[in-house]
């Protein structure tokens, strides 16, 4: 096994076991971080013409955004959780356009719009955290 291969192994067995002990507040927050380094690394990736890389971390980003939308519960939150679904919706719809246009700035837009989400999500009060 390489260096890189172990790493990776260490890496995935921390974020595992982060994972396992994580409640749901804490899910959330892991899946927005996660889905601003795909952004990230799809920035540079887009930067530097590596058309593979930018496809799969754009890809990885959707995903999870999707799984962001889909883990809403719109009986219980209302029109804020119909909010955040439309704005889930048009996220995932922009890193696509912004895949087939090699278009910087709309994952920049992207990126600007998780932060805020999760600004919010990390402001809640540790008593309402579940």
């Amino acid at each position: 096994m390489n260096m890189n291969s172990a790493m990776n192994e260490y890496k995935n067995a921390g974020v595992n076991a982060e994972v396992m002990d994580a409640n749901p507040h804490r899910l959330i927050q892991m899946l927005m971080d996660g889905a601003l380094d795909r952004i990230a690394i799809a920035k540079g990736a887009m930067q530097q013409k590596d058309v593979a890389v930018k496809g799969e971390r754009i890809s990885s980003a959707i995903t999870i955004i999707e799984g962001l939308r889909h883990s809403l519960n719109k009986d219980a939150g209302g029109q804020i959780a119909m909010n955040l679904d439309d704005l889930y919706e048009y996220m995932a719809s922009r890193l696509m356009e912004a895949n087939l246009k090699d278009d910087v700035e709309m994952l920049d837009e992207v990126a600007d719009l998780i932060r805020k989400i999760k600004s919010g999500w990390d402001e809640i009060p540790a008593n309402l955290k579940q």
